[in-house]
């Protein structure tokens, strides 16, 4: 009881201070307090440091270069304030395998949890790095040049910076699992090994941004501009409500990011079997 109280402070402290730094909504407050109590009391202080992990190096980066991102930040569904779903679709498989972990404790949630995390992290650093590149991006069904920030499209830099979010996750885990058995706030055995963490994050990482962009280039619910044409993921633009051009109507940003998410912590459960 007293975990999920410390829970409850930090996350409600923590989604204060991303309101106040621009990085949340709202409603993203409370999406921030409800998955990061779930996270902080169910799970433990590993699992709550990959959150925390997580939400800061997302944040810093999403203010990183925000004049240069502008143009393609008007494609995107949601702007740098997270809200309630944006909150919930990054969060929700974590918060659920928290309480898998505090009704049945196995290592394999912790393995799961790391990939679900590695997997927001990869595809958050893969956009907010990946629409800086240099070189246009590609649909990545078929390669051919698509324009800055449309669903779907990959780069050299967005993959190797979704690459570099999974190494750090994974990396992460690894310290903080050491870190909290060597402080004797671990028992032995209830955790993965090492090895097996930092592969997880690794695959889970680069396969799950890899399938976000798939889901965009394919399913994902896109629309056009009726005043500038432009296609985008926002229902409304230049004040005026989009047309549906393609894609199913309930696979948005956030369900996509969600999906992305869940197989994140399955890919890290298939490492962990090969």
């Amino acid at each position: 009881m007293l975990q999920f109280l410390l829970g409850l402070i930090l996350s409600t402290a923590i989604g204060l201070l991303g309101y106040q730094g621009g990085s949340l909504s709202r409603s993203g407050v409370l999406g921030a307090i409800l998955t990061g109590t779930l996270i902080f009391g169910l799970g433990g202080p590993v699992w709550g440091a990959l959150l925390v992990l997580f939400f800061v190096s997302s944040s810093l980066l999403s203010h990183w270069k925000e004049a240069q991102k502008a143009e393609a930040a008007e494609k995107f569904a949601k702007g740098s304030r997270r809200d309630i779903g944006q909150a919930l679709a990054n969060g929700g498989v974590g918060a659920a395998l928290a309480v898998a972990h505090w009704l049945a404790p196995h290592p394999a949630w912790l393995l799961a949890y790391t990939g679900a995390m590695a997997a927001v992290t990869a595809d958050t650093w893969a956009t907010e790095i990946g629409v800086l590149s240099r070189t246009p991006p590609r649909l990545i069904t078929t390669f051919r040049p698509v324009p800055v920030g449309a669903s779907g499209g990959v780069t050299l830099l967005g993959t190797l910076a979704a690459f570099a979010g999974g190494v750090f996750i994974g990396g992460a885990a690894v310290a903080l699992v050491a870190l909290t058995a060597r402080l004797g706030w671990l028992p032995a055995g209830t955790a993965p090994t090492g090895l097996a963490l930092a592969l997880a994050g690794t695959v889970a990482g680069v396969g799950s941004a890899l399938l976000d962009s798939l889901f965009g280039a394919t399913a994902q619910r896109q629309y056009r501009c009726r005043v500038c044409g432009k296609i985008t993921e926002r229902e409304m633009h230049c004040g005026q409500p989009t047309l549906a051009v393609r894609g199913w109507p309930w696979l948005n940003n956030d369900m996509v990011n969600f999906l992305a998410s869940l197989a994140g912590a399955l890919i890290a459960l298939l490492a962990r079997s090969l």
